[in-house]
């Protein structure tokens, strides 16, 4: 399997903030003298290379003189617009000395979870990618609130990949890969080599948060891979601190957790809407509706027992099951106020409820995808 990430032609790399500031001790130049060096050979294989850049918040910590990390959002933000700045000089200086050129993408989950938008990014960043530029990316702390968060940038290096179609996603962190068990605690663990991002045994063997200064944790990892695994891309989780990490992972070498995808990538629309982060509202289904979603069909209006949230025509919305089990997503042909006025009857009755017909689906099936 580890062929797979040495033929792959576009790699999105994830570094965590434990690496790139040494622990919160400040950004660590070695480590991304590291990064540069062994990017420059894969450019120079002819690989296409994007980097996500967890270290805002931390770099800004060191550079405040603050010992712990703060709880107020507003601290948080103040120490992201001040870390990044060192961020960002860092690594145009340190890749300038191998002979690369990068660019600063700061993200929001709007500016994926817009159409438009997504659509925008996807360009500009294979347009760099193209012009033979870096892309450096992190989440834009500075604006983003809980409720707008990719909450981890496991998470957004996954959207990265779908974004961009990439190949591969390399996720350097602190530890060797994922183990059976948190190897800090059970000296009985061992490293898991590799398996499918969709093996749901994997998520139990993850632990919480590796440190005080990342966010993240195993878990989000594995997430991260089953949500990458959607268009295809596999998903390496090796350590940062392995002598040249990134180039023997690029040679197929056997290191790390490799979680393989295994299912046909998703359709770009339908990935768009797989990676929604936050939806607006929720349809309760019935057992004949979740019958009819399963076997392929759209979702009609008889099939809606109840609607929950507000929101507005062409709005992201989960069509649940009576538990809550989210079974599907897509595009609502018709707003909340409008969806509960025709819950639960047939698409006849529309037009005399709604006084118009705008589509006999509630959902029609090339804007829904299973989950």
């Amino acid at each position: 399997m580890r062929q797979q990430i040495a033929e792959s032609r576009r790699l999105v790399v994830k570094v965590g903030s434990a690496l790139v500031t040494n622990n919160g001790k400040g950004l660590s130049s070695e480590f991304i003298d590291g990064c540069a060096r062994q990017i420059a050979v894969l450019r120079a294989a002819g690989r296409e290379v994007l980097l996500v850049s967890s270290g805002a918040i931390a770099a800004g910590m060191q550079r405040l003189g603050w010992a712990a990390r703060p709880h107020a959002m507003h601290d948080l933000q103040a120490a992201a617009a001040v870390g990044q700045m060192g961020l960002a000089q860092a690594y145009d200086s340190t890749f300038a000395q191998h002979g690369l050129q990068v660019a600063q993408i700061l993200l929001t989950h709007a500016d994926l979870a817009d159409r438009a938008r997504y659509l925008n990014a996807r360009s500009t960043l294979n347009t760099l990618l193209a012009l033979g530029v870096i892309p450096i990316i992190n989440e834009n702390d500075t604006v983003v609130t809980d409720e707008i968060k990719f909450g981890d940038n496991d998470t957004l290096g996954a959207l990265v990949a779908n974004l961009v179609e990439a190949d591969a996603l390399i996720i350097l962190t602190d530890q060797n890969g994922l183990y059976t068990a948190d190897p800090r605690r059970d000296a009985t663990a061992t490293l898991v080599t590799d398996g499918r991002a969709d093996d749901r045994q994997f998520e139990a063997m993850a632990g919480g948060a590796g440190s005080s200064i990342s966010r993240g944790g195993m878990i989000t990892k594995v997430r991260a891979a089953q949500r990458a695994a959607r268009s295809g891309a596999h998903t390496l989780i090796v350590s940062g601190h392995a002598p040249e990490a990134l180039i023997s992972a690029s040679r197929g070498e056997a290191i790390g957790t490799l979680l393989y995808a295994t299912a046909s990538p998703l359709a770009a629309r339908k990935q768009w809407l797989a990676d929604h982060l936050q939806l607006a509202g929720s349809l309760m289904l019935d057992e004949g509706a979740i019958q009819a979603l399963t076997s392929g069909r759209s979702l009609l209006p008889v099939g809606v027992t109840s609607v929950e949230g507000e929101f507005g025509r062409g709005a992201v919305v989960a069509c649940r099951s009576h538990e809550g089990r989210e079974i599907a997503r897509g595009l609502a042909n018709y707003s909340s106020v409008e969806a509960r006025r025709i819950a639960g009857r047939g698409t006849q009755d529309i037009e005399a409820l709604l006084g118009y017909v705008d589509s006999a689906e509630l959902i029609h099936r090339d804007n829904l995808i299973l989950l």
